[in-house]
């Protein structure tokens, strides 16, 4: 027989499902029948008439508060005016009263629809899975989303305030009584029921990760903001701080770094079973406001959702969005399985192929840093690889005077070029090995001594062999997607050494995937989707981060997550005391990967050119100024529209620009004047500078 907590927990299963919505054509029936159009429905809920139109042809679903909203105006025009059918349903019900003990007013009165989230807000407060973790109100368990892990029934994470109450996704409220940071981690760990599954299934489950506010920060003993020049240099709570002792008398671990502002606490794990929980606290800028636009400054139940949609998209956050985007490299290509040892029968760890492994693993010397021990100690002075993102502005003498009486400038950016260049980017998995006099192959990854200044290149266009958009004067170690390019160009290269892998794989494959299908999923939360024309799609762009701020600080991390991940993979040297030749922490990542970095920015590039080149082809137009994933182009108009390449029946043209909802395009700011331009160009004015940033979305197709 079914236990009384079983039967609680199944009923409050129940009573956590949130209610659905009508079927799209019936959210477009009521709408119709009520006599409202779907420009003015968007005005009453203070979101865009695309967005209605999304909910009414299932493209997407409104989120809390406007679902509630939405949701108690649709149950308003089913009773007024329900589906042919369903009056004779409806007389039934109402001719057996007596089934009901409940007064009449408190009863619900539309049988068959979906209950309101008022009256779910009313429920009394229950208690939640776990006995001492308190629920003040029911989770809206998102419909699209898979079945909760049950054991993690409150999600990834959690925002504690000064009051004890720990804000999770989807509306749950928990109370928390823990006084003390270690009481909070034990709290956790064994009641809090927050947590998730692992993204792989070699992998390991994401460690919870509870978000202190600045008054939760000061209840738990810790200081509000990490003050003195020592505190803030480090970005860490001294050794001898209170509640540092009280974590390592309690048995407890701090990593290397500390208690800082996201502290991760842990204990050595029993059998397959983690103790480990992360901190982050924010006030302390945990969050960068870079990263993540004006969450700090948010109340903790819309802290709670920023960071949950992000973590059921992308990861439930580590630190950084850098530390982020290389914790999801690994999290999504684990460097190890379990394997049967042969000789005991036995299931131990074994290396997982397409990663990379458990080492760190040191590059080739032209691939490292100047600073790195493999150049220092081998006394290296044979160049190293340039394979950076662009830094260039046409030379004014090069424009021509129809182009300086151009009234516009706009800048055109591809804010996730480097997300879509590690797409099937296949990259060397094994140790360089050297070779001399090796002929070029376009399928091996690594790092090639090739001349390529016989190159011609247009000069209204930046060369694609070096970052600044000058030609190569001589011999240089280029990257193998440069190389490549030199031969699709037609020219003959023969490369003098090279350091090259013999493993190789699409490492960075699963990762791409991920961070693409959030940032699509993300953009179509704020109304911009694939099926927009352009002009629909610019006006999409144009207001997309006022119709929900919420979703728009998400957008902005997964694209910090992309470049400070890409970043991550050669991360310098970092204080004072640090001295050349000596190994860095960093080092000690079998992540610290240089020479991927260097393909992902290479073919990055090489994409960029061959736009660039093509739209030359397509419209005789040239760039003013490229710098990163940013061109500038001269323009009669104000927009993108004005100087793209469409086809007669108006489609774009393939090989250039092309507008679309997977990376961006923005306009600069007001009207620019071309000639205003010229001369500003002329003291060292970089137009591409002075973009201000946007969130268009360009289309990556190679």
């Amino acid at each position: 027989m079914a236990s009384e907590e079983e039967l609680f927990a199944s009923v409050d299963a129940l009573l956590n499902e949130e209610p659905r919505l009508p079927p799209p054509a019936e959210r477009a029936r009521l709408r119709e029948a009520a006599g409202i159009t779907q420009a003015r429905l968007a005005t009453a809920l203070k979101t865009t008439t695309q967005s209605v139109k999304n909910w009414e042809n299932g493209r997407s679903e409104p989120k809390s508060p406007r679902l509630d909203a939405y949701q108690r105006l649709l149950n308003g025009w089913a009773a007024k005016y329900p589906a042919p059918g369903a009056a004779a349903t409806a007389s039934v019900a109402a001719s057996a009263p007596a089934a009901s003990t409940e007064p009449a007013a408190s009863r619900v009165e539309t049988a068959d629809a979906p209950q309101a989230p008022a009256v779910a807000a009313a429920a009394p407060a229950r208690a939640a899975i776990r006995p001492a973790a308190t629920l003040r109100r029911p989770a809206m368990k998102k419909a699209a989303q898979p079945a909760a892990d049950p054991r993690f029934p409150h999600g990834p994470l959690a925002v504690l305030d000064g009051d004890g109450c720990a804000y999770g996704v989807d509306g749950i409220v928990l109370d928390c009584p823990a006084t003390t940071v270690v009481e909070l981690v034990e709290w956790t760990l064994h009641e809090s029921g927050v947590g998730a599954p692992k993204l792989n299934r070699y992998g390991k489950d994401s460690d919870p990760l509870i978000v202190l506010t600045a008054a939760a920060a000061v209840k738990l003993g810790l200081p509000e903001r990490l003050e003195g020049h020592e505190q803030r240099r480090s970005l860490r709570l001294p050794e001898d701080h209170p509640v540092v002792k009280q974590v390592v008398k309690a048995k407890w671990r701090l990593t290397q770094r500390g208690f800082g502002p996201w502290a991760r606490i842990y204990r050595k794990a029993q059998g397959r079973e983690r103790q480990c929980v992360q901190l982050a606290i924010l006030s302390w800028d945990a969050l960068d406001e870079r990263s993540w636009p004006g969450v700090a400054e948010m109340e903790p139940a819309d802290v709670a959702r920023v960071l949950g949609v992000y973590a059921q998209r992308v990861i439930t956050p580590r630190g950084s969005a850098a530390v982020s985007g290389l914790e999801l490299m690994t999290a999504l290509r684990p460097p190890t399985r379990a394997v049967q040892d042969p000789q005991t029968g036995n299931w131990v760890p074994g290396h997982h192929p397409g990663s990379l492994g458990t080492e760190p693993m040191d590059p080739a010397p032209p691939e490292a840093t100047p600073e790195h021990p493999v150049v220092v100690d081998s006394g290296w002075s044979g160049g190293f690889l340039n394979e950076e993102a662009y830094q260039w502005v046409r030379p004014v003498d090069l424009l021509t005077d129809e182009e300086c009486t151009l009234p516009f400038a706009v800048g055109l950016d591809l804010n996730t070029a480097f997300l879509a260049a590690a797409a099937r980017l296949v990259v060397g998995l094994s140790a360089p090995d050297h070779f001399v006099g090796p002929k070029f192959s376009p399928k091996i990854p690594g790092s090639w001594l090739v001349d390529l200044s016989h190159v011609e290149v247009d000069p209204r266009l930046p060369s694609p062999f070096t970052p600044d958009g000058t030609r190569p004067t001589g011999p240089a170690w280029y990257q193998t997607h440069t190389v490549a390019y030199a031969q699709e160009l037609g020219y003959n290269v023969q490369p003098i050494e090279a350091y090259l892998r013999r493993e190789t794989g699409a490492y960075l494959d699963p990762w791409h995937d991920r961070l693409k299908a959030a940032y699509v999923d993300t953009l179509a939360d704020l109304g911009v989707t694939s099926d927009l024309t352009d002009a629909e799609f610019l006006a999409a762009m144009e207001r997309h981060k006022d119709v929900d701020p919420a979703m728009a600080a998400v957008l902005a991390a997964i694209k910090a997550t992309v470049k400070g991940g890409i970043g991550k993979l050669r991360e310098r040297p970092q204080g004072k005391k640090y001295k050349e030749g000596e190994r860095w922490p960093a080092l000690q990542r079998p992540t610290w990967r240089p020479d991927i970095r260097a393909a992902v920015i290479s073919k990055a590039r090489i994409n960029m050119h061959r736009k660039l080149r093509n739209m030359a082809t397509m419209t005789g137009l040239y760039p003013l100024a490229v710098l990163s994933d940013c061109v500038v182009y001269p323009s009669p108009g104000d927009s993108p529209l004005d100087f793209l390449p469409y086809a007669a029946s108006g489609k774009p043209q393939p090989g250039g620009f092309r507008l679309g909802s997977t990376p961006g395009l923005a306009k600069l700011e007001g009207v620019q004047s071309m000639l205003w331009a010229v001369d500003l160009m002329e003291q060292g004015y970089n137009p591409a500078r002075h973009i201000k940033g946007g969130d268009a979305v360009l289309d990556e197709g190679e």
